[in-house]
């Protein structure tokens, strides 16, 4: 009998990629967004759940734009925090799996070394508080959970690195904010550790990023040179993002790292592999 996996929010960045690399002979697939199954609706959940029993419930959903969280604050809290206990009070009521995916945001961003898992989570903007209810949640309410944090996750749906080559293409130039570091992360590498992760019994919170990290700025250029496009970056204060996201949201996967569970790339490779499979370079 094949593995159930319920992907909500499979119409998202990383739900398609999962439910696109998910191998269908080994899992059955069961893919939802807001409209077949709001997240928000405990009923609405609870009834897909029993109904469909999945052994494993992958929440992909959520509230990411940091902008429209800050000026839509309850709605960032239903999505982000509701919805995620939700799922978690389904996923102990079906007893499956839970993978909950969360970010970086959740820091302060504040400190000058990497952040453990095992760090106090302080989040600064509404994206990273609504983000850090829902990991509380998933803890109070889940059995078994895996929670997920990455660290500027780029891909098809999102359009970051497309986004930079059109704005080069298009102005010579491309503007990025100030000051802030991370490690870029692809939904192709993201979407492999999940698989491996939910054949395991390795509960517990992970930061899955990968290896290495570089500023907004250093990430844009890397882009432009793998497309081979001359551009000028531009660093700005007045930036939309300067605000909105950790100065430093630089994550050690310090638990991945001692348990031996999985090696992500180093963000380059990784970055030059994405570019490579989409035709960007």
């Amino acid at each position: 009998m094949k593995n159930k996996i319920w992907i909500s929010g499979a119409d998202g960045r990383l739900g398609s990629k999962l439910a696109e690399e998910l191998n269908p002979i080994e899992f059955k697939i069961i893919s939802t967004d807001k409209d077949t199954v709001d997240i928000v609706d405990s009923n609405a959940v609870n009834l897909f759940a029993d109904m469909n029993r999945p052994h494993i419930i992958i929440n992909c959903s959520g509230l990411t734009d940091p902008l429209y969280c800050e000026e839509n604050v309850e709605e960032a809290f239903r999505i982000n925090g509701l919805g995620a206990r939700n799922l978690a009070i389904a996923s102990r009521r079906v007893n499956s799996k839970l993978v909950h995916l969360s970010t970086d945001d959740v820091f302060s961003g504040d400190t000058e070394r990497p952040y453990r898992e095992y760090d106090e989570a302080r989040a600064q903007t509404i994206y990273g508080k609504s983000k850090s209810f829902g990991e509380q949640m998933v803890m109070q309410f889940a059995k078994y959970y895996f929670i997920v944090r990455s660290s500027w996750l780029y891909g098809k749906r999102n359009h970051k690195v497309e986004d930079i080559i059109n704005e080069a293409k298009e102005n010579g130039k491309v503007h990025v904010p100030i000051g802030q570091y991370a490690s870029p992360t692809s939904t192709d590498e993201l979407s492999q550790f999940i698989i491996k992760l939910i054949q395991t019994m390795e509960y517990g919170v992970y930061h899955a990023r990968c290896q290495g990290s570089c500023s907004r700025a250093e990430f844009a250029r890397t882009v432009l040179k793998l497309a081979n496009i001359e551009a000028e970056v531009i660093k700005e204060d007045a930036h939309l993002l300067h605000e909105l996201r950790p100065a430093n949201a630089v994550m050690d996967d310090f638990l991945l790292r001692i348990s031996g569970i999985h090696e992500f790339s180093d963000w380059e490779v990784a970055l030059k592999n994405y570019m490579n499979k989409h035709n960007l370079i």
